[in-house]
């Protein structure tokens, strides 16, 4: 296993100096706050590819090939809690075999090969991270499901190579939560959908707990900020007047969280203490002992040149990120599940 995930991270580092870019990364905060008249050439876009091209194997180890989080059960494991949310999208979008489906920022297509599995539909995979993306591929490949999957390399803030009206259905699973402009974002997604096409949005967001004038409720948002390289995180209501701005229909949009009914706070995975019946070693890699375990021992590996040099520094960002994902889950300021099913105007 370890040996796998060494040859991945080396692939992923191909080409990349994986100390500076996290240097890079790690100040694009700092960047995006200067007057606009020195901070010109910030691009949030290269700030969010940073941040995948450096994190996505990692992530899939430590989490799942599903880089999203779900409403928990205490029966489940964290794949199956996972595996349930993406079978409710799959029926609210109410796909079928033969429908063209847009997943907007793929990932490495965790989402993308259930849909494809369990519909039959055909989904275009887009991804403005071309790693991502070559995995996304080979992993279809490996599951037999590339035939269901087109790909493109591509900003979801611009479409423009996609022809209007052209899917019947598509989804945005904690990607548009990066978009420099929520409304750009939706109104792309607008177009390339056919009128009464249906959409569903899984979006990373404030809750109404939220208080903009709380400073400890700013710094909870600007550590959420920083380490998941959000240009701004929106609150339910912000993320609903963005969908209807450019003409969407709201049919319904609520926290997942709150369940009815025994349930696991989202973000417990990251502090431990989850289902029983989960496998010891995959939950252990999501705990902060476990993360810290896993920064010492790549820095021996490193020094044997196992794993490229940063890939110990890139986890302990990490690490500070799952922090600030549990420090707003705690609070209840925070939730990575507002979701909500659209329809576009006939």
């Amino acid at each position: 296993m370890l040996t796998k995930l060494a040859a991945n991270v080396r692939n992923a580092y191909q080409g990349l100096n994986a100390v500076d870019r996290l240097a890079r990364f790690e100040s694009w905060f700092e960047r995006h706050k200067e007057p606009a008249s020195s901070a010109d050439d910030y691009d949030h876009a290269e700030t969010v590819n940073d941040y995948y091209s450096l994190c996505s194997e990692l992530m899939q180890f430590g989490w799942n090939e599903s880089l999203q989080f779900a409403p928990l059960k205490p029966d489940e494991t964290l794949e199956q809690s996972i595996l349930r949310h993406q079978r409710l999208m799959i029926e609210n979008l109410e796909l079928r075999p033969g429908d063209r489906v847009i997943d907007v920022g793929c990932g490495v297509g965790g989402p993308m090969r259930r849909v494809a599995r369990e519909s039959g539909a055909t989904v275009l995979c887009l991804n403005n991270n071309l790693q991502q993306l070559e995995r996304a591929k080979r992993l279809n490949e490996e599951a037999a499901l590339d035939h269901l999957a087109e790909y493109m390399n591509c900003s979801f803030m611009d479409m423009s190579a996609i022809a209007p009206d052209s899917f019947d259905a598509g989804y945005a699973i904690e990607s548009t939560c990066h978009a420099p402009d929520k409304e750009g974002a939706f109104e792309q997604i607008f177009r390339v959908l056919k009128p009464g096409a249906l959409f569903w949005g899984q979006e990373m967001c404030m809750t109404e707990k939220f208080d903009p004038n709380n400073n400890r409720h700013q710094a909870v948002k600007e550590d959420l900020m920083r380490g998941i390289a959000l240009n701004h995180i929106y609150t339910f209501k912000q993320v609903d007047r963005a969908l209807e701005s450019v003409g969407f229909e709201i049919i319904k949009a609520s926290d997942l969280d709150v369940q009815e009914g025994p349930s696991t706070p989202w973000y417990q995975p990251l502090e431990g203490g989850g289902s029983s019946i989960e496998s010891f070693s995959r939950a252990m890699r999501r705990t902060p002992l476990g993360r810290r375990l896993i920064q010492v021992g790549l820095r021996f590996a490193e020094a044997f040149r196992v794993f490229p040099k940063g890939a110990a520094e890139v986890v302990r960002m990490m690490d500070q990120t799952a922090s600030a994902y549990a420090a707003g889950g705690r609070t209840g300021l925070f939730t990575p599940l507002y979701c909500f099913l659209a329809r576009k105007s006939l």
